[in-house]
């Protein structure tokens, strides 16, 4: 792939090396032991109903079987969000933004077999991810690179899809959709899978809200901005999900574990409340 050099300072704000620190630092077991189960390591939520009979059985092994069933259900959230990429092939190009340590672009790859690239600006992540392709064969067709979303140093329109999985609360949406329309070829896709506060329930974020901005040093837009940012970049949404009924079951096995983390409450009380809301957004570039 050819690709424009990025910028000589990937990390060009406080914040952004803030963010990069911590997930450089960042070994929570609920993304490690998570991805130990199958060696697919994701950096986010599940969707989809407990399995509640794959939690019986001996009560000294019942956390294994939980950490296994949480990995199932984020599984099932990267496998959703892999199939609204479009129609696409061997030889398509696909950009995965914010990639963490590989899950989602590696089951785009299985799944299409087509040629990855994965941008994050934790070096460690992209060096873990990097490792992982080397350790599945699939290094020749998915490479992850440290860059900046907001700036990625790719050619215009070279993309067929792009996407972001619970990566855009760390950006402005309108910096980072021109760039996303920059790269995708006309007529390609863009998918996120994101939480955002409900504009319903009020201009500000709720408590919980806030706790969650907090807990991962982020900044959580209200749902409105996604469309008007796409608006304005020339993507136009063509299919919206609300999934945050899909994902509660997951939250709440979550908060029943050992690799909890101590955000789960919050983020129970966001979605139960209404003030917070798990999206799908597939949108078109026109």
């Amino acid at each position: 792939m050819t690709t424009t050099t990025p910028g000589a300072n990937v990390i060009t704000t406080r914040y952004q090396q803030t963010v990069a620190d911590y997930w450089n630092n960042e070994k929570d077991p609920v993304n490690l032991r998570l991805g130990n189960v199958s060696g697919t390591y994701h950096h986010h939520y599940g969707i989809g109903d407990v399995d509640h009979a794959a939690l019986q059985g001996p009560e000294e092994t019942r956390e294994e079987r939980i950490v296994k069933e949480l990995h199932r259900l984020e599984a099932a959230q990267a496998d959703y969000l892999a199939a609204q990429l479009g129609d696409l092939g061997p030889n398509s190009r696909i950009l995965d933004a914010g990639s963490g340590r590989g899950g989602t672009s590696f089951v785009a790859n299985q799944l299409f077999g087509c040629h990855v690239n994965g941008i994050s600006i934790s070096q460690q992540q992209v060096d873990f991810a990097n490792d992982q392709a080397k350790r599945r064969g699939v290094d020749d067709k998915v490479a992850f690179h440290f860059r900046n979303m907001l700036d990625n140093g790719f050619d215009t329109a070279t993309f067929q899809a792009v996407w972001n999985n619970e990566s855009t609360m760390y950006v402005d949406l309108h910096e980072l959709f021109a760039e996303h329309a920059r790269v995708l070829a006309p007529g390609g896709r863009y998918v996120t899978i994101t939480g955002c506060y409900n504009d319903v329930h009020g201009r500000q974020p709720s408590r919980a809200v806030s706790q969650i901005d907090a807990h991962y040093i982020c900044d959580i837009h209200p749902r409105s901005a996604y469309f008007a940012a796409m608006a304005a970049n020339n993507l136009i949404p063509i299919s919206v999900v609300d999934l945050t009924a899909a994902t509660i079951p997951y939250w709440e096995l979550r908060a029943t574990s050992e690799v909890a983390t101590g955000i789960e409450d919050a983020f129970l009380t966001a979605y139960k409340e209404g003030s917070f809301h798990y999206l799908m957004i597939a949108a078109d570039r026109v």
